[in-house]
């Protein structure tokens, strides 16, 4: 049974189906995997009875017929979802000790679809960071290697533990927030699939805020098709979020034709950097070869505020977390600093933030606080934004010439080492987000597709960026992507 661990979704629904195996016989696959994995530092809080009881409902309804496709899937959450009385701590100490007493609606909505949680995985703190580095719980490792290098390297961030577990086999899929490439960068770095949906796509209810004009939830998984089943479980319309679409959710995987014969793919002139990695350039070319071989017309497009993209995402995103994380405060929940005698509220404040927020937070916090502060707010916040609507426009041009998808790389390289970037310039880590954070500012949907090695045996991907609420459409040019490629590679099992 060992073996039920390596299955896509779309290969355990219908295995599920037929009665080649049940939930709970896949669901107990995954958890000894998770405890052979520790290495990995992917699950953090691990909830083998809560799966369990849920792989036997899940069983009992796959039984009774008509159950939905998500039904009896193994899913590791990243620990940004609350989830009801499991700890949902963001990988940060000023939350130590919080479990919600409500579930978040994108997990709910995959429970209430069957799906059965593994555990939390592992995550930058609050979502900040490429690099799986600043996490109270350690750092995730990535399950790839350089070869015969024994060096550990990054499954990069946010959302690093649910790329790990994916990519390991501990789990079908996971779930992953993107901010600024949080989903994508992670998977193109595992070599997995991640898919960053339209703003509003998805529910951000009961998902720990980061920056709340940017964030998105979404899957991450083996497959594109695999995308495409789980989008549909957690997408839809919610009353509790006031950015959340009233939108019907198609079926996306009907749309997944591999058609894409006479569909125009933009290639962005501003996306060749200074620099660039000649892997990388030349896995951009072959994919829009690949494409091209597919029947789609490839046509050369301008972006021209693309170049202001990272540092307007470098105002906004901390102007909005500064704003979110003031809640905590150590007096309601999570972490709270021992005081002295005579210390009051305002001592209480500080000590507890101190302790409770770790140094890339506590960064992000006081560049937020200082761009929205009386003397600054028009220099850079407003600024910011104005350049945020500049970017959006240059989107919306491009699509309005009949373009339909673009072609990007995901990241600037492969994963590189764990401690490689600590001691760096931040700035230099803050790069790794420079061809994803343009979707997150225009609020598009874009996926990240496993399109080869690099010259060490690490994986490199591809972005699609697709039109806004178009995600069947983008997926199913990933799909033809994925096909050509023929990306089937999987890290050496080490740990």
């Amino acid at each position: 049974m060992a073996d039920l661990t390596k299955l896509t979704i779309a290969e355990a629904r219908d295995g599920l189906r037929k009665g080649d195996y049940s939930s709970v016989e896949l669901t107990e696959a995954c958890l000894t995997a998770i405890d052979g994995a520790d290495a990995l530092n992917a699950f953090v809080h691990k909830t083998p009875d809560l799966a369990l009881e849920r792989a036997r409902a899940a069983d009992k309804t796959i039984s009774a017929g008509d159950a939905p496709g998500m039904c009896g899937i193994p899913l590791g959450i990243k620990d940004l979802f609350c989830t009801k009385g499991v700890p949902s701590q963001a990988a940060s100490k000023i939350l130590d000790g919080f479990k919600p007493e409500y579930e978040s609606t994108v997990t709910q909505n995959l429970f209430d679809a069957g799906s059965v949680m593994l555990g939390k995985l592992n995550m930058d703190e609050f979502a900040m960071g490429s690099s799986n580095e600043t996490s109270v719980y350690g750092n995730a490792v990535n399950p790839w290697r350089r070869g015969n290098d024994t060096a550990e390297l990054t499954p990069g961030g946010s959302s690093g533990g649910s790329a790990s577990a994916v990519a390991a086999d501990l789990c079908l899929a996971a779930t992953g927030t993107d901010t600024g490439g949080s989903i994508r960068q992670p998977a193109a770095f595992v070599g997995i699939t991640g898919l960053k949906p339209t703003y509003g796509r998805v529910s951000r209810w009961g998902i720990v805020a980061f920056a709340s004009s940017l964030d998105q939830a979404g899957p991450m998984t083996k497959s594109v098709r695999d995308a495409a089943i789980m989008l549909g479980a957690m997408a839809g319309h919610d009353r509790k979020d006031s950015t959340s679409a009233d939108l019907q959710v198609p079926d996306f995987e009907a749309v997944l034709t591999g058609d894409i014969k006479g569909k125009k793919i933009g290639i962005p002139k501003e996306y060749r950097m200074d620099g660039m990695p000649e892997e990388i350039d030349a896995i951009w070319k072959d994919g829009a070869a690949m494409l091209r071989d597919a029947g789609a017309e490839i046509v050369d497009i301008s972006l021209p505020h693309t170049k202001y993209a990272l540092p307007a995402y470098y105002v906004i995103a901390p102007a909005e977390a500064s704003s979110n994380l003031a809640r905590y405060d150590g007096v309601k929940y999570g972490h709270r600093a021992q005081l002295s005698q005579g210390d009051g509220i305002t001592e209480m404040y500080k000590k507890t933030r101190a302790e409770g927020f770790g140094a890339e937070v506590q960064r992000r916090v006081m560049i937020g606080t200082y761009v929205l502060s009386a003397g600054f707010y028009d220099a850079y916040y407003n600024r910011a934004r104005k350049v945020r609507a500049l970017i959006k426009k240059d989107f919306e041009d491009v699509f309005a010439n009949g373009v339909d998808a673009i072609l990007t790389p995901a990241t600037p390289s492969a994963a590189f080492g764990l401690g490689e970037m600590a001691d760096a310039d931040p700035i230099q880590m803050y790069l790794n987000d420079v061809f994803t954070v343009t979707v997150n500012l225009a609020g598009l949907p874009g996926i990240s597709v496993p399109a080869g090695l690099d010259k060490q045996g690490l994986p490199l991907g591809l972005q699609l960026i697709g039109r806004p609420w178009e995600e069947g459409e983008l997926l199913n040019h990933a799909y033809v992507l994925e096909s050509a490629a023929g990306f089937v590679e999987k890290p050496a099992k080490w740990w």
